[in-house]
């Protein structure tokens, strides 16, 4: 099974960025243009400013393809940008990374350990490839984390006869045999089912509820409402969006739909509030609402003497801002 999981220290062993000062002490992963280009010439990843705060769940969403796993190992010194910087933590990376991953714990492309460990003999062997870790507290972190995840029970069982969310699971104890400040998952609730995804959002919660940074990409929208604070989109490399969840919501326009048999004398006295994007059908018409009240519009319908039967106010979904900013659907249910 290929995968990867990266912390401790680790050498970059080739040319980087030069390790960058801190821009702003309050963001846990920061990015100026960083840019991938690979040698046929495709663009991966272009020109991202990441901006995510300490202690929030970002989400970081798109479809395939659009630059998300990319992004991450490049993060983690698991591939070098063609330009511009990021920073981990304050610290310039890839160059500085084998500083400061010591203080981050990961999951790229799921998980890998050997299936005829058990699953504490697999933390075991993970815990000693990492230079940081003391041997003298193995034992007591090795339990702490196996705890900490709900896999204390199974902690004998091999992994082999893991389930693939117990599997998930066991690679997120191994990102946090040491104390973390950032936790960075890639798809961790990729191909789980319903219970699998449950388990491993309600671990996502307990880790930020630590203090912890979380950094997860997604394709999701049900684990973005349930789990994200922050969220950025990804289109085709590019960041198309940054900010909080109630930041998203408000970047779409809500509409108000009126229910009317003069449809023609509705769209006259809407264009007269100044009301645009006017969408006529059959005994209806629809409109965005900007900032007039609902209760103003009917009031000034009703003046003009046109006869309302119904009026509502529809906000868009998250589901909708979505296809808005990429272009195409996310998955919306587990």
């Amino acid at each position: 099974m290929r995968g990867a999981l990266v912390t401790g220290h680790v050498d970059p062993g080739g040319p980087g960025q030069a390790a960058a000062e801190s821009r702003d002490p309050e963001l846990a992963i920061a990015s100026s243009g960083l840019t991938k280009r690979f040698r046929g010439g495709q663009l991966a990843v272009d020109d991202l400013d990441l901006a995510v705060p300490k202690g929030s769940v970002y989400g970081f969403l798109g479809p395939n393809g659009s630059g998300k796993t990319t992004t991450i190992r490049m993060l983690l010194g698991l591939a070098f940008p063609t330009s511009g910087s990021a920073e981990l933590l304050g610290v310039g990376v890839p160059d500085g990374v084998g500083r400061v991953l010591s203080r981050v714990g990961s999951l790229v492309e799921g998980p890998a350990f050997y299936p005829y460990l058990s699953g504490r003999d697999n933390l075991a062997r993970y815990d000693a490839a990492d230079r940081a870790a003391s041997p003298r507290t193995s034992k007591a972190r090795i339990g702490e984390a196996l705890e900490r995840v709900g896999l204390t029970a199974a902690a004998k069982k091999r992994y082999r006869h893991y389930s693939l969310g117990m599997k998930q699971r066991l690679a997120i104890a191994a990102g946090l045999l040491q104390p973390r400040d950032l936790i960075i998952l890639d798809e961790p609730t990729n191909g789980l089912d319903p219970q699998g995804t449950r388990e491993v959002r309600s671990l996502i919660r307990r880790i930020a509820a630590d203090g912890i940074t979380v950094f997860v990409s997604s394709h999701l929208l049900a684990e973005v409402e349930q789990t994200c604070s922050h969220v950025g989109v990804m289109r085709g490399g590019k960041l198309v969006f940054q900010g909080s969840l109630p930041e998203l919501r408000r970047t779409g326009a809500a509409r108000i739909s009126v229910r009317t048999p003069d449809v023609e004398a509705a769209a006259k006295v809407l264009r007269k509030l100044g009301l645009v994007g006017l969408a006529p059908a059959d005994g209806e018409i629809s409109a965005e609402l900007g900032d007039d009240a609902p209760e103003k519009i009917c009031a000034e319908l009703v003046h003009a003497g046109v006869g309302v039967r119904g009026l509502s106010v529809e906000t868009p979904s998250l589901e909708d801002l979505f296809v808005g900013l990429t272009g195409e659907g996310f998955d919306v249910e587990d």
